[in-house]
């Protein structure tokens, strides 16, 4: 621009480049922090091209800066985009695709407005869903992050849990996981909806403004090929798709305004998720930019399925619902249902079944464990309401008396005839609906064509002529659809069942009666066959189900590779089954015994998923375990949850391990927050970290007093969380969010406080409050812009200080903090230069999460007192020699990592902890140099020259399970 005025675009570009310079970010830093593409990111700071909304706004948010500043020149420099402050404007430039854009986000709208409710009232299919707006329930995630502590021999799984508003918000690339009718995919339609309505809420505003495409994986599968993005429209059916302009969904994504939701991996055959996953790749490759929600069974998929760079994915879980979720959902379903009535007598009846339901829930533990997704909670509410108030005990009991009310009980009991000319039986409604299950089991999909499910019922129908004579195998479809509660229609030529349990359930019972036990035995290794085994093994008699269950067996010994899987699925199908004889039952529970007790989480977890079952296989407290096998052994059954579960985990109560009594406290909130407290914690209270996730938990803290440890997932005022701590003995407080925090002032009384931990206090401004408290650690986390870190100098005896968020400064040069410092930890988030470190001369452990440069390497082997090093990865190639580091602790991210430089850099090693988070295979061989050196390893995937160390001298997490109990084992049957 002339006369000397600096075009918008470039002042753009300048003020990002001295914010960043400001804040010290590398471009690394800024990558982690935003979510965005290098290129994008490179992109904006050059000023070559005009970076979108969005990207502006995460760019603020990692800056530490006001948004709206940025988007003012970035319209400048763009005068003919007028859009909101918040959010992208959809649908480009050309007002051919604004137009269409504006009539698709309509269409979305529409067309996912609906949640169809389980059991509303089946008399009026139309009034048989509900507005979503109304039933959309925002569930918990859960987020296992694997943060790097420094100074543990694994990493610490810190699981943070919040609501799904929250869990989602600052988030990219999602993989959501979650169990059969945990609700994955009302959260995805919830966010299409609310997209394209622009009705986000503040904590997804950088969503805003996107445009939502819905892509259910089971209708793209069986379509062929996964689609080009400009075959989306097409391949999920909208009738908009003959009229989309060319170049439209491509603009779209390319500019950063797509919100692409993938539902159902778990959907997918297994044999073609690999090549999900690399269409997935694709497509983030080709638009790095845009958002990605992905969902899935979790046992569909290995751990770490879309994690690894470059995907790059979160991966968040669906908790199952508390009592307060419950109690919400059978409010709002008792809600929904009085819309439909028609009198006054009904809708007071309905009060009182709700008033009654509330209460059973709460009392009845067997009803509240089984009420803990919304599709098991609408079945129990519409049974409740089905039955006058009495439910069945146990869930197979469960799926039979749902499947009898919707076949057929509902539309007799209200005296409705032949609305289409048709009447059938429960058996024949059963076998006919039997017929389409199985078929979409054996094929691997979970919908099939319309053309399809008339050719099945029109065979079906030449051995039932009692059906046949009252209409052709159209008409019978027809009547399943609007009469069943079972079968849909999403689209005018796909038919599909309500919800992939029925067609599980039914599945399962016509493999039975076909007798086809070894297409079962065939599939059971198979993630998608699961749920169809178990239950086969519930339908089956007991001479079928003993038969079943040995081949299982049988199988499993045979099989090395997917022995765990199968020997433990018989072992997990074991309460399902109603007469299993002695010697069966001995069988299946001596070989799932060769794999128990678990070891780690992530063995815990994988049990966790397989049920009820596995509960009878897990110690019976805690004699003769080792401590990682009692900790994982309290996680797995803290997981599964129920009655069972509950007096398992209270024969742990006198737990004496550290990881026996973490997992302890994370189960809590699985369960009644009083009861559990009472019995399960109260007796540890004296040596125990209590975590706070609801507010049920933070009422039960009494029962807990005196409380030394403490940490905080709620959002707390001053007052609210010193309500229940004793100023004389609470020594730690560990607050995750502290949005509602305007002063540290309750530290003061607090006389005992040695350990402060603040994150996420967008609120506050400074540490004066802490000033002359005899606090020796403090760390602090996601502090905002404004944050004053001058008080670090007015706590003088803070001698370990850990920063997890982002420094004023591009060195330590300029930090505050008291020269007493014996430990410093610096978070991935500080991005800042080890340059100054130098001035702390007592420093004896220093943790970094980045990897030090040659100048960085140099000032730290100049600490006298420097004895404990952590870093995320070491180019040992660079390292002077440190003669006094003892302890030395390494994330290997690179396969060239030289552990053979180790002896000459570190001369008086004596401890090495390696966390190969990459699936690096370290070979130990160089360091048989070393005389007492002990070792800590985990996750490695192979590990080579172990043999030249002590046994007692190297810790495996999670440890090799001998597979010789297994092999002696097999073949005896």
């Amino acid at each position: 621009m002339g006369d000397g005025v600096e075009d918008p675009g470039t002042e753009l570009a300048a003020r990002l480049r001295a914010l960043r310079l400001r804040r010290g970010l590398q471009m690394t830093g800024l990558q982690r922090q935003t979510g965005l593409g290098r290129t994008t990111i490179s992109q904006a700071l050059n000023g070559r091209t005009l970076p979108s909304e969005a990207t502006l706004v995460a760019l603020a948010r990692a800056l530490r800066t006001d948004a709206e500043p940025l988007l003012v020149l970035r319209r400048r420099a763009d005068p003919g985009r007028v859009t909101s402050s918040a959010a992208p404007h959809r649908g480009g430039p050309d007002r051919t695709h604004r137009a269409f854009t504006e009539r698709y986000l309509d269409y979305v709208s529409e067309r996912h407005s609906q949640l169809a409710v389980v059991g509303l009232d089946l008399s009026r299919p139309e009034r048989a869903s509900w507005p979503l707006d109304a039933a959309y329930l925002s569930l918990e995630l859960a987020e296992r992050t694997e943060e790097w502590r420094g100074g543990e021999e694994t990493p610490q799984q810190a699981p943070t849990v919040c609501r799904a508003e929250h869990a989602l918000a600052g988030r990219r690339r999602i993989l959501l996981k979650g169990l059969a009718g945990s609700g994955k995919t009302t959260l995805l339609q919830w966010l299409t909806v609310s997209t394209a309505r622009d009705r986000l809420p503040e904590e997804l505003a950088e969503w805003r403004g996107r445009v939502p495409f819905f892509l259910p994986l089971r209708t793209l599968v069986r379509r062929g090929p996964l689609p080009q993005v400009h075959e989306f429209l097409t391949a999920v059916g909208s009738p908009l798709a003959a009229v989309q302009p060319t170049g439209w969904a491509d603009g779209l994504l390319s500019r950063d305004e797509g919100l692409i939701l993938v539902d159902g991996v778990d959907e997918v055959p297994q044999e073609q998720r690999q090549a999900t996953r690399e269409w997935l790749r694709q497509l983030l490759s080709a638009y790095r930019d845009a958002a990605f929600v992905v969902t899935t069974r979790p046992s569909a998929v290995p751990e770490g399925w879309l994690t690894p760079a470059p995907l790059n994915f979160t991966e968040l879980s669906v908790r199952p619902m508390g009592a307060a979720d419950t109690s919400l959902f059978v409010s709002r379903w008792h809600a929904a249902a009085r819309h439909s009535c028609t009198t006054n007598a009904e809708r007071a009846h309905l009060d009182e079944l709700e008033e009654t339901l509330g209460l059973t829930v709460r009392a009845e533990r067997d009803v509240a464990q089984l009420s803990t997704t919304p599709l098991m909670c609408a079945l129990i509410c519409a049974l409740h309401r089905e039955r006058r108030g009495h439910l069945p005990h146990s869930r197979m009991e469960l799926y039979e008396a749902a499947l009898s009310m919707l076949l057929v009980r509902r539309d007799r009991e209200r005296g409705i005839g032949k609305p289409e000319g048709i009447q059938l039986s429960e058996h024949q409604s059963m076998h006919l609906l039997q017929q389409l299950a199985y078929w979409l089991i054996r094929n691997q999909q979970t919908e099939m064509t319309r053309t399809t499910a008339v050719c099945l019922l029109k065979d079906t129908l030449l051995s039932m002529p009692a059906v046949a004579e009252q209409g052709g195998s159209a008409e019978v479809l027809d009547h399943l659809v609007t009469r069943s509660g079972l079968l849909r229609m999403p689209t005018a030529d796909t038919v599909d069942f309500v919800h992939r349990t029925f067609q599980d359930y039914l599945g399962a019972k016509a493999a039975v009666e076909a007798l086809d036990f070894p297409l079962l035995l065939r599939h059971a290794h198979d993630t998608q066959w699961e749920d169809v085994v178990r239950m086969a093994i519930a339908h089956a008699r007991p001479v079928e189900r003993a038969d079943l269950l040995k081949k299982l067996v049988q199988r499993g010994d045979e099989e090395e590779k997917h022995r765990a899987r199968l020997h433990l699925l018989a072992a997990a199908t074991l309460p399902y089954a109603t007469e299993v004889s002695p010697q069966v039952r001995a069988l299946v529970t001596e070989r799932a015994a060769a794999f128990m007790p678990p070891r780690s989480a992530q063995e815990a977890d994988s049990l966790a998923d397989l049920g009820q079952g596995i509960l009878d296989l897990l110690p019976r407290g805690a004699d003769g375990l080792e401590s990682d096998e009692t900790g994982a052994v309290v996680r797995t059954a803290a997981a599964i949850g129920g009655d069972q579960a509950y007096a398992l985990l209270k024969l742990f109560a006198s737990a004496v391990t550290p990881e026996m009594r973490y997992e302890l406290v994370q189960g809590w909130s699985n369960f009644d927050a009083t009861d559990y407290a009472r019995e399960v914690l109260a007796p540890l209270r004296n040596d125990l970290t209590v975590f706070v996730r609801t507010h049920a938990q933070l009422n039960a803290l009494p029962l807990l007093t005196p409380i030394r440890r403490v940490t905080f997932h709620l959002s707390l005022t001053q007052k609210e969380l010193t309500e229940h701590l004793s100023s004389k003995h609470t020594e730690t407080i560990d607050i995750w969010q502290g949005h509602r925090l305007t002063g540290l002032a309750f530290a003061r009384r607090l006389t005992a406080l040695r350990y402060l931990s603040l994150r996420e206090c967008s609120r506050l401004d400074g540490l004066r409050d802490l000033a002359g408290l005899p606090l020796p650690q403090l760390l602090l986390g996601d502090l905002p812009e404004q944050f004053s870190f001058d008080g670090l100098r007015d706590i003088p005896e803070l001698t370990d200080l850990k920063l997890y968020t982002v420094l004023p400064w591009q060195t330590l040069r300029d930090l505050p903090a008291p020269p007493g410092l014996t430990s410093l930890w610096l978070g991935s988030q500080t991005a800042t230069s080890l340059t100054g470190i130098a001035q702390w001369e007592a420093l004896q452990d220093v943790v970094v999460n980045h990897s030090p440069d040659a100048m960085e390497c140099e000032e730290l082997a100049g600490l006298p007192n420097l004895t404990r090093l952590s870093t995320r990865d070491f180019d040992l190639t660079i390292v002077p020699r440190m003669p006094g580091i003892t302890e030395l602790s390494m994330y290997p991210e690179r396969s060239d990592t030289r552990l053979d430089l180790i002896p000459d850099r570190f001369p008086g090693l004596k401890f090495l902890r390696l966390s190969c988070f990459a699936g690096w295979s370290p070979d130990l061989t160089p360091l048989h140099v070393f005389k007492d050196l002990r070792l800590a390893i985990s996750r490695a995937s192979r590990i080579t020259g172990l043999e030249g160390f002590p046994p007692h001298h190297v810790s495996v997490y999670p440890r090799p399970r001998a597979t010789d109990r297994a092999d002696e084992l097999a073949g005896s049957v």
